[in-house]
């Protein structure tokens, strides 16, 4: 794509945000189609982030972390059975492999779209984002409350993504993960991911969150169980959605459970080429059965 409106390509350190700038990490999306408001490119390699941070607490993974190079990525040293994710959802992306040495993580999340594997893989594991604004402030937000609708998100002008944290508590869980699309190439129609943790993060005198919402974790379903010791399980759906859908039990559910649980969140199931809403609906309620089935055992 030829963008004739950019007349200026800078180091974004120390670059003051203006009107027609754009953030330029891996620019695969930014150089697919026309963009008449961009004046100026920011780049974002100059920050020199390292990609990926490993500690006790976490993961933390830069926004220009490149899709390769978290597909590759393995635990240094820790027990992290929910890690085995990230090359599912890189390669969900069904990008080439060019496209998979220079998108970055951070600019799939930013993208917001209902399909972004990335989004998968964060909201999945309860990932932070930290955001950045142009005055110097820094503020966390969820990922799952990050992405508010098909392609939008809580970024105010200006403000840029730098990192995502993945707490070492949702790294430890146990992992399952289904995606559906309409032809074997296609863009992602439906994404499942559940985790269930090696023991219940829940005890007697729990209050759980009851907000149904999407973005946000549901009602305990039919088979909670608040009793210690029984393993906590998160069933976390993207792309049939507008934004990440959350169901969350205090201990595994069955699977029949699991779908009542996910059809009294009352899903807003996209419709669009790549899937009509009753299909998506069908074949999320298949997924979210199979995960919950897996990771019953």
């Amino acid at each position: 794509m030829d963008i004739n409106t950019v007349t200026e390509f800078v180091p974004a350190p120390g670059a003051a945000w203006r009107d027609g700038d754009a953030w330029l990490a891996g620019g695969t999306w930014l150089f697919s189609q026309p963009q008449p408001g961009v004046r100026r490119l920011l780049d974002l390699r100059d920050f020199g982030w390292p990609p990926l941070t490993e500690t006790d607490g976490g993961l933390e993974i830069a926004a220009t972390c490149t899709l390769a190079r978290l597909r590759a990525w393995r635990p240094a040293w820790h027990d992290w059975p929910a890690a085995a994710l990230a090359p599912s959802c890189c390669d969900a992306l069904l990008g080439s492999f060019k496209v998979q040495h220079v998108a970055t993580v951070g600019g799939n999340i930013c993208l917001s779209l209902p399909a972004g594997p990335m989004t998968s893989f964060a909201a999945a594991l309860d990932a932070v984002a930290t955001l950045l604004a142009p005055d110097g402030g820094t503020r966390e937000v969820p990922v799952t409350d990050f992405v508010t609708g098909d392609g939008t998100n809580a970024l105010a002008p200006g403000e840029l993504l730098r990192a995502v944290f993945l707490p070492a508590a949702a790294l430890r869980c146990r992992a399952a993960f289904r995606q559906v699309s309409l032809s074997p190439v296609g863009r992602s129609a439906v994404l499942v991911i559940a985790r269930r943790s090696p023991a219940a993060t829940l005890g007697p005198d729990a209050d759980p969150d009851t907000d149904a919402d999407p973005g946000t974790d549901t009602e305990l379903g039919p088979d909670a169980d608040l009793a210690v010791g029984t393993g906590e399980t998160v069933v976390t759906v993207t792309a049939a959605t507008p934004r990440p859908l959350r169901v969350r039990f205090a201990a595994p559910p069955s699977p029949e459970a699991a779908v009542a649980a996910l059809d009294a969140a009352a899903p807003a199931y996209l419709d669009d080429v790549h899937g009509s809403a009753p299909w998506r609906a069908a074949m999320t309620r298949r997924c979210v059965a199979e995960v919950a089935a897996e990771l019953a055992q």
